[in-house]
């Protein structure tokens, strides 16, 4: 076993079984009401489980809550509700319940969620300020290129930071546990570097297969090229890398969550991210790609009202069609859409990265029953208590 029990990989020897738990829509074979329920083996309950509470349903509906061997409770209708010590019930999750928990995590531990945040918010937006200040009254495309590449390096940074803090918050959130700032920076920076290489890696790697596939088209232009059937063809060559580049963002969607909680090297945490997300590449795209609209739409409901304040303020002119005109903006406008973007960044940062770590849970939960060592990380006594250290904090047992 690794040193992490319970978060870390099933065997530091040999790869994590993707056959632990049968997928969460796999059909389970039901017994007859004279059958006894068969055990699956390593797995406390019958075989077949599919975690999704249909079959347990199946199968002990008929006991209205009977315990089923190994002392396990089942999950389905008319049997006892799953254990939930923290901000997310021990079994796979909806939709719905990966979206609840992110926000109760934020509601709950919101002293040191939002603490970590706001900070991070309020270095973000100083750097757009400079970054605004600095080519404020001029235009062009080469413009908007300069101010992009010049705050990437650091959101990059911040978007490191956020990722690791928040990791730890809400993996003790999972566990009923609350945790100070200063806790989880001391749990989180021995795993910095490795999670900025990282980060690095994941964010160069989507744009990089993009830039390649189109590199032969902006080769043929530089060529002079005059052929609008061939500079068609490349360009489509060139599209196509978009849906490979997005199928690599949600592959390696994972990554950070596995580096921080298994306490494993950067390729390490990318082959895990394969596999958890191998046989629900579409789920987790939805999960993802819905988070992020949600925390969009929060931007817009807290920038739209400072912008119209702004304008009638007189702080920004407004352009031929009556639209608030950026490339005029003044020192006052940019400062108060700074305020704008820190209470916007104060809220919908946590819920990104909240979501993005309860996803990597439920998977592992889905494939690797970590719902059990949850729950006795989290000491509940059907499930024999903690054995993770006096606190049930699942890094501290062997550091």
């Amino acid at each position: 076993m690794t040193d992490t029990p319970g978060w870390a990989s099933p065997s530091s020897s040999e790869p994590p079984r993707d056959d632990a738990r049968p997928p969460a829509d796999a059909p389970a074979a039901v017994p007859g009401p004279s059958a006894p329920p068969q055990a699956a083996p390593g797995l406390p309950g019958p075989a077949g489980d599919s975690r999704n509470g249909q079959p347990w349903g199946q199968q002990w509906g008929q006991q209205w809550g009977q315990q089923p061997p190994g002392g396990h409770r089942p999950y389905g209708w008319g049997t006892p509700a799953s254990p939930k010590p923290g901000v997310i019930p021990l079994r796979p999750l909806s939709f719905g319940e990966l979206l609840d928990g992110a926000v109760t995590t934020v509601r709950r531990h919101w002293r040191t969620v939002l603490s970590l945040s706001l900070g991070l918010a309020v270095v973000s937006q100083a750097g757009s300020v400079l970054v605004d200040l600095l080519v404020k009254g001029k235009t062009g495309d080469s413009t908007q290129t300069l101010r992009m590449l010049a705050g990437m390096p650091l959101e990059l940074l911040l978007n490191v930071f956020a990722t690791a803090l928040l990791t730890i918050v809400v993996s003790r959130a999972v566990l009923g546990r609350s945790v100070t700032a200063g806790e989880a920076w001391r749990d989180a920076r021995p795993r910095l570097l490795q999670l900025l290489g990282l980060t690095l890696l994941t964010a160069l790697l989507g744009p990089g297969v993009i830039l390649l596939g189109f590199a032969p088209l902006a080769g043929y232009g530089l060529a002079g090229g005059g052929s609008d059937a061939l500079a068609g063809l490349l360009s489509l060559l060139g599209l196509l890398t978009v849906p490979v580049a997005l199928w690599l963002w949600i592959r390696f969607s994972l990554a950070a969550p596995a580096l921080m909680l298994e306490k494993q090297g950067a390729l390490t945490a990318l082959s895990r991210s394969r596999r958890l997300v191998r046989g629900a590449w579409w789920r987790v795209l939805g999960i993802t790609v819905l988070s992020y609209l949600l925390a969009l739409l929060v931007a817009v409901v807290v920038a739209v009202p400072f912008q119209l304040l702004g304008v009638l303020l007189g702080f920004e002119s407004l352009d031929g069609q009556g639209l608030p005109d950026a490339a005029d903006r003044g020192v006052a406008m940019i400062l108060l859409m700074a305020v704008a973007g820190i209470i916007a960044g104060t809220f919908t940062t946590p819920f990104i990265a909240a979501v993005g770590v309860l996803v990597y849970i439920d998977q592992r939960i889905r494939r690797e029953a970590l719902d059990i060592e949850l729950a006795r990380a989290a000491g509940l006594p059907e499930h024999g208590g903690s054995g993770w250290g006096a606190q049930g904090d699942p890094t501290s047992a062997r550091r």
